[in-house]
């Protein structure tokens, strides 16, 4: 296999060749880029709509708690389901319901059929729908492209997040402004049809191990005894729980923006947009991170850097200054989510994938709505400078210790990978 070629802009630009060398892989890749921004359209759309109905702020807040709570408990269990059975299928069920639920929406909007309960039900739904896919789907990505491989496609895949992210709820508002919410809820059902493809034209994906062990009851019981003797694998967890619990500042952004910057909503907005694009950024400019190896060190330094732009965050006073700060926390978490999903992707038997992803995703939504809970509590019995400020410290601190007492994580090598 050829290395990268010479210059400068290879080494640093993200690194393409996994939508070279795999074409199952590059339509997985485009599927998915294109469902997650019509799904963050949806989500968007539905906010919008369940405020119209309501003029209720809190109502709102709600669709948020009927994500979560399917998210959490179908993401564990989710995860065992995709060990014991094709991933290729439980990807095209799950994407084919989340599809069929953004129709439901829509034919709902054109009916005039505007019951916030309903709005309720099917977000709930699209989140079983969601935790049943997701595990499934990254599972397959170790099958479709080689181990050195691994570190380049989780890059491309957190620009796909990042990017739906943000594009997803600006085209959104347009599109519920100039012509609706049904549109919105059709435009997302149409970009499931480039998930779907890329799913049907997949080979079978069932996972390695005896054909008799697929056939038992999937058992998350047994996904977390496994994660509880593998510290590296634990330790992936641990620290994205120090910087997502400790200093995720997200809660507090409406009153920084007044507070200290005698701002308003679009202030709020700016803030909110920061980390996203220095995320977005990260992936970008991810091209090195195919050479390193000492993956354990990276999340460390990483996590530590996310903590100290954070605190630093929590000190500045200047706005631009400000972003600059979020932005480059969100560059160290994509350089930390990187990595961490690669070695979630290697340490791991391919049997046990689907449960660690299952682990993966309660980790990825719980962790920063407790953040949340956590910054905004401290700030109410503080300031919201002891909170963002305290935080980003306190995550620092807390992942060096642990990265003190499981010294051999700091060794993890991605050439001689161990669980």
């Amino acid at each position: 296999m050829k290395g990268p070629a010479p210059g400068g802009r290879r080494r640093i630009l993200a690194d393409l060749t996994p939508l070279r060398i795999s074409v199952d892989y590059r339509r997985l890749w485009v599927g998915n880029t294109v469902s997650w921004t019509g799904q963050a359209m949806t989500a968007l759309a539905v906010s919008l709509q369940v405020y119209a109905i309501t003029r209720s702020s809190f109502s709102v807040g709600l669709v948020g708690l009927f994500s979560l709570v399917p998210l959490v408990v179908f993401g564990l269990y989710g995860g065992a389901i995709a060990d014991t059975m094709d991933r290729r299928k439980l990807g095209l069920y799950s994407a084919s319901g989340s599809c069929a639920l953004s129709v439901a929406l829509a034919v709902a909007a054109l009916a005039g059929y505007h019951r916030v309960w309903l709005l309720y039900a099917v977000v709930s739904l699209q989140a079983v729908c969601g935790a049943l896919n997701s595990p499934a789907r990254t599972s397959m990505i170790p099958r479709l492209l080689p181990p050195e491989h691994l570190p380049a496609a989780n890059a491309l895949g957190s620009m796909t997040t990042t990017a739906g992210t943000l594009i997803g709820p600006m085209l959104g508002g347009v599109v519920v402004g100039l012509w609706g919410y049904q549109t919105a809820y059709l435009i997302d059902a149409v970009a499931f049809s480039a998930a779907l493809y890329a799913m049907w034209r997949l080979p079978a994906m069932l996972p390695d191990g005896p054909e008799g062990e697929r056939r038992k009851r999937a058992s998350v019981v047994d996904g977390l005894r496994f994660l509880a003797g593998r510290p590296n694998l634990r330790m992936t967890f641990f620290s994205d729980m120090c910087a997502m619990v400790l200093a995720y500042p997200r809660a507090l952004y409406p009153a920084v923006a007044l507070l200290w910057y005698g701002g308003d909503a679009r202030t709020t907005g700016l803030l909110v947009a920061a980390p996203a694009v220095g995320a977005l950024l990260g992936g970008v400019f991810s091209g090195w991170l195919g050479r390193v190896h000492r993956h354990g060190l990276a999340i460390v330094i990483a996590v530590c850097g996310w903590g100290l732009a954070i605190a630093v965050f929590g000190l500045t006073r200047d706005l631009w200054l400000g972003l600059f700060f979020l932005a480059l926390a969100g560059c160290a978490d994509t350089v930390s989510m990187v990595f961490r999903g690669t070695m979630l992707q290697v340490a791991a038997p391919d049997e046990m994938r689907g449960r660690l992803q299952g682990v993966f995703i309660v980790v990825v939504a719980g962790g920063p709505r407790l953040g949340d809970f956590v910054a905004g509590s401290t700030a109410d019995l503080t300031s919201p400078t002891v909170a963002i400020t305290g935080g980003g410290t306190a995550c620092v601190v807390a992942v060096l210790l642990l990265a003190l007492k499981w010294r051999k994580f700091l060794n993890y090598d991605a050439r001689k990978p161990t669980a």
